[in-house]
């Protein structure tokens, strides 16, 4: 950020510093790591979000309720890479910063092969009982025809994500976040171009928006593997990766398997136990009719993209924390993870304010017709109180996650999400509370968690449990 970026950044630094947010010389290295991230987390969240609004266009209800009820299936892909991902940029920035390089780049290794493991089943139970998970979760014959055709051809794509994620966290773990944003943004781009292009053009509807969204992230998995393999990209910007991944040398190591699977295995299944209450949130949302199954759709991606945010800064949080944890020096780390959390609540609540403010016009984006708007206008502003809590969840997780300390934010999803969030929006259908339930689950989904894992970071325990990963001790001799 070059110029008159230098200076904002400058400014901004002294005025936060004197608030008491964040120090100004630790707001640099936040900043140049996480506006790529955000910039790419919107982009890639946009995509669905986009595609729930073509389909409200050109299908309407039956074909966004259809669409909600895949994507809560392809939100657990997502959501799974993220976790695998997760682990890759734990081990990948503390051996960065302690300089294995060799040895990260075996961690990127298993990370790619243990995606392809997982990726085989989903493809085949995609393609094959794709019409049986739609109908499990109460929806009507015309939405499950909609859903089965996303699955089917989306099929391809659960590869190709999850691919693209562990390379776009190799990235982020050796503190390189515009290689990704370049290529995951124009990947957003693409899919927008073809998605339009299929349902508009051609006609397609919800298998227009799957299409397209396959071909994109194909593409965007080819162009980030180019530089995941070592190769340049000219004067574009972009970087190879400094830890490449080569078809020679060892594709195995038992040590660097099990500290992988050790850290990354706890954050797969929050992630995983994360995605999954959406299956009973979208049934009972189906008691109450295709408006409210999307309208709860709309609230979630409205939610998708405020969390961008979180992209750049729970990563920068796991990167910077990493780093320093892996050069030995916890203070530092402390004081980084400090810095970013309170930066982070400041921006969420500035956006969240704002989106509450604008529920209804943004409402307007995805339905039609009064009643449908004002149901769906007020699911949004729920999703945007809620983003606050997910901003302090992962901000606070990120740190923990740095630190390899994943099995503790595991345990707080699932207290929050199975104990408080799915319970009241059962409350919903046997109480007169209603959708209130739903909301009331949006809220707790995120806060409850959020809490307990700030709780875990204030304790300071994660810095004794990083020093069992750090390059030079003795599980790595």
């Amino acid at each position: 950020m070059p110029g008159a970026g230098d200076d904002v950044v400058d400014v901004l630094g002294r005025v936060l510093d004197r608030l008491g947010i964040i120090d100004a010389e630790r707001l640099r290295p936040t900043i140049e790591l996480a506006w790529p991230r955000i910039v790419t987390g919107f982009a890639i969240m946009s995509k669905q979000t986009a595609d729930l609004a073509m389909v409200g266009i050109a299908v309407g209800t039956a074909g966004t309720a259809g669409l909600a009820f895949a994507l809560g299936y392809w939100s657990i892909v997502v959501l799974f890479g993220l976790g695998l991902a997760g682990g890759t940029v734990s081990l990948v920035s503390q051996n960065y910063g302690g300089g294995r390089d060799d040895r990260a780049s075996l961690v990127v290794k298993q990370s790619a092969l243990l995606a392809a493991l997982f990726a085989a089943p989903v493809m085949a139970i995609f393609s094959l009982f794709g019409s049986e998970l739609i109908s499990i979760l109460g929806a009507t014959p015309e939405e499950v025809r909609h859903g089965t055709a996303y699955l089917l051809l989306i099929a391809p794509a659960v590869l190709f994500e999850l691919l693209n994620l562990i390379a776009s966290r190799t990235y982020t773990g050796v503190g390189d976040t515009f290689t990704e944003m370049v290529i995951r943004s124009v990947g957003a781009v693409l899919n927008l171009v073809f998605s339009a292009l299929f349902v508009f053009g051609l006609g397609m509807g919800v298998a227009g928006v799957a299409l397209g969204t396959t071909l994109s992230t194909g593409i965007a998995m080819v162009v980030l593997g180019w530089g995941m393999f070592g190769h340049t990209y000219g004067g574009l910007g972009m970087k190879p990766s400094p830890v490449p991944v080569s078809l020679s040398g060892p594709f195995a190591d038992l040590t660097v398997a099990r500290q992988l699977l050790e850290v990354a295995a706890p954050e797969i299944a929050r992630r995983v136990a994360q995605g999954l209450t959406i299956f009973p949130l979208l049934w009972i949302a189906a008691s109450f009719g295709p408006v409210v199954v999307t309208a709860l759709e709309v609230a979630r991606r409205v939610r998708a993209l405020i969390d961008s945010v979180n992209w750049g800064m729970s990563l920068a949080s796991s990167s910077l924390v990493g780093q320093r944890l892996g050069a030995g020096e916890e203070t530092a780390a402390d004081a980084y993870g400090a810095g970013i959390i309170r930066l982070t609540m400041v921006v969420y609540l500035v956006v969240a304010a704002i989106v509450v403010a604008l529920a209804t016009p943004i409402a307007g984006l995805f339905v039609s017709g009064s009643e449908a708007v004002a149901v769906t206008a007020a699911f949004v502003a729920v999703a945007a109180v809620s983003a606050i809590g997910l901003g302090l969840d992962g901000t606070a997780s990120g740190v923990l996650v740095g630190a390899g300390d994943t099995r503790r934010p595991f345990v707080a999803s699932l207290i929050g999400r199975y104990l408080f969030a799915l319970p009241a929006a059962f409350l919903g259908l046997v109480t007169p509370l209603g959708v209130g339930g739903l909301y009331l689950a949006l809220v707790l989904e995120s806060f409850v968690p959020g809490g307990i894992n700030y709780g875990l970071y204030r304790s300071g325990r994660w810095k004794v449990i990083s020093r069992r990963y750090r390059p030079g001790t003795d599980i790595d001799k």
